[in-house]
């Protein structure tokens, strides 16, 4: 399949309406390029990749795969957030490590979105545009994760706002006690060790 082919599927793809536009496939072809398209390939050769699609997360799988070099740009915006907001990289790695496991395109139950699994409110407060994009969630969330820092002066009391919001750390004035929450601070708190420690 010729470059020229797999840009106009593309184009077309991302022209679709929202129904059609919620299935989308993506190829790896026998030369090694990845095709986006909306309906299936049955050609010899083709390996699906990925399917049922939108054409935000299709976007977001072709700029970013689990390789070392993707790897490595995610550990860049980690560390550039953490110069420009102050903040350790390795606080904001545990964070990310318990959120989504790294896992770009990861999704909650209760519709937190991405890397530092930001939700749409808190998505809007800080202007992210594609709450998918490795760089502006992990701008995103780190400066939502300065702010609790500097509300509470306590890690382990903003890392209970990150997970279960502020109003919940306000009515128990302290970590509260849900399992989750003070399970998720004892994790965090555990990979930010860690990470502090170069591992």
């Amino acid at each position: 399949m010729r470059i020229t082919k797999f840009i106009a599927t593309l184009s077309c793809a991302f022209t679709l309406n929202t129904a059609l536009a919620s299935n989308l496939f993506i190829y790896l072809s026998p030369t090694g390029e990845r095709v986006v398209t909306d309906r299936p390939i049955s050609l010899a050769g083709y390996e699906l990749e990925n399917n049922k699609l939108n054409a935000n997360s299709a976007g977001t799988a072709l700029r970013y795969q689990d390789n070392q070099k993707n790897q490595d740009l995610i550990e860049t915006h980690i560390n550039n957030a953490a110069y420009l907001y102050g903040i350790e990289s390795s606080l904001i790695k545990a964070v990310i490590r318990q959120e989504s496991a790294f896992n770009i395109q990861a999704k909650s139950r209760k519709g937190a979105m991405g890397l530092m699994q930001l939700m749409p409110g808190t998505a809007a407060i800080y202007k992210v545009s594609d709450i998918y994009d490795p760089k502006q969630n992990i701008y995103a969330g780190t400066k939502h994760l300065r702010y609790l820092l500097r509300k509470y002066n306590d890690t382990s009391l903003a890392l209970a706002a990150y997970n279960a919001g502020e109003g919940a750390v306000k009515r128990f004035e302290g970590i509260p006690p849900y399992p989750e929450t003070q399970n998720y601070v004892v994790k965090v708190m555990a990979y930010y060790d860690h990470y502090q420690n170069g591992n």
